[in-house]
């Protein structure tokens, strides 16, 4: 099996599945209990998230764990603009978000709040002078994507955090899932950052949101004074302690093989790029080294993935989260590259796992799959 949807979605590591069953088996207790058991599982909870907080280069307690992206997505958007909203109902994102993200501002929009969605280049990338343009006086979030989960584009993250120090009054978050473990960010001016554990060979169902001290959010859960009252409910110790150490092992795994993966991508660029029929659409540079969009206008991707997976080759069409939707991708329509590719698009994304003969494969079967589709619609017409 040729795996290439880490994306979507990323094999646990041996050494976190066994931090996981050693937690869950012998450090059962609810961290919130007086008793024993529940002072050993806070113990390990409070280790967690001293982890994470140094790997980020934050402060423990503005560590907030929670049940993956989406739920940090909405709760730094849906939080801030619940709990700001008296002084302004003004928000700012990107026009090429994640679904968790662009829908929460959707929800928001309803609820009466002015929405404004900052185009990008062709890339698919903001620039800064575009999202300060969009800033007014009632303006209390800007919201941007760290890396843009199909095309692999890098947005000026922290150039942009850094500009929006000339308004202390609002708040800047962006969603760093695609980015963890793979792009290196500086959370100096952001006030609030997602990150999930699935993405970086942790498990699914935790998550990061990292919330700056000061930084007051209107929550989305109530039952509970967890997580320093910004999500009630049982904590997930052994989650957390097994994301802990996935956030560790990627981080090195990226400071020892980011250039390998680098070199994996653009081999594969140029690989499609000389393949009759396909338009590659991630930017060979300013863009994350683990993932690759093409397009191949003409054919449904969709059955192009299938015939790639009775091949036993896994990619994907777009987000996870809206790849079964067999519609347009959002994103290159956003970026203007025009209905055809955008109808066509596939990606390809790697992990620190993926091998040299795996992309071989990928690229050998692709190029027989694409062919074979090439000589039947040239037999339909």
């Amino acid at each position: 099996m040729v795996y290439l949807d880490n994306s979507a979605t990323t094999k646990p590591w041996p050494e976190v599945l066994d931090a996981y069953y050693k937690v869950a088996s012998d450090y059962f207790g609810n961290p919130s209990s007086l008793h024993h058991p529940g002072v050993e599982a806070e113990t390990l909870l409070s280790k967690g998230r001293a982890s994470v907080a140094q790997l980020l280069n934050v402060n423990a307690e503005e560590i907030v764990f929670t049940s993956g992206g989406t739920e940090s997505n909405n709760t730094a958007i849906k939080g801030i603009a619940m709990e700001h909203q008296e002084r302004g109902k003004h928000l700012i994102t990107s026009s090429v978000e994640h679904p968790s993200v662009m829908q929460a501002f959707q929800a928001l929009e309803s609820f009466g709040f002015d929405v404004t969605y900052v185009d990008v280049d062709q890339e698919g990338r903001v620039s800064v002078e575009d999202v300060l343009h969009a800033v007014r006086e009632d303006t209390i979030l800007v919201s941007i994507i760290h890396v843009n989960s199909e095309l692999g584009t890098i947005n000026p993250v922290e150039d942009i955090a850094q500009a929006l120090t000339a308004f202390p009054k609002l708040f800047f978050h962006t969603d760093h899932v695609q980015g963890a473990g793979h792009v290196p960010l500086n959370l100096q001016g952001v006030d609030l950052c997602t990150i999930s554990a699935h993405k970086i060979h942790g498990l699914k169902g935790t998550g990061v949101l990292f919330v700056r001290r000061g930084t007051s959010l209107s929550p989305l859960f109530h039952g509970g004074s967890q997580e320093q009252q910004y999500r009630a409910g049982t904590e997930n110790v052994p989650g957390i302690t097994a994301m802990a150490k996935a956030l560790r092992l990627s981080e090195n795994e990226r400071q020892q093989q980011n250039g390998r993966l680098e070199h994996l991508k653009q081999n594969l660029i140029h690989r499609l790029q000389d393949l009759e029929g396909a338009v590659v659409n991630t930017p060979q540079r300013g863009s994350a080294p683990h993932i690759v969009n093409v397009s191949f206008p003409g054919m449904k991707p969709e059955v192009l993935v299938q015939e790639l997976t009775r091949n036993h080759i896994h990619v994907s069409t777009k987000s996870a989260c809206s790849s079964k939707l067999q519609e347009p991708s959002a994103v290159l329509l956003a970026a203007g590259v025009g209905m055809e590719r955008a109808s066509s698009a596939i990606r390809a994304s790697f992990s620190h796992d993926t091998k040299e003969r795996e992309v071989d494969e990928f690229v050998r079967i692709l190029q027989k799959a694409v062919s074979e589709m090439m000589l039947v619609m040239g037999e339909k017409k």
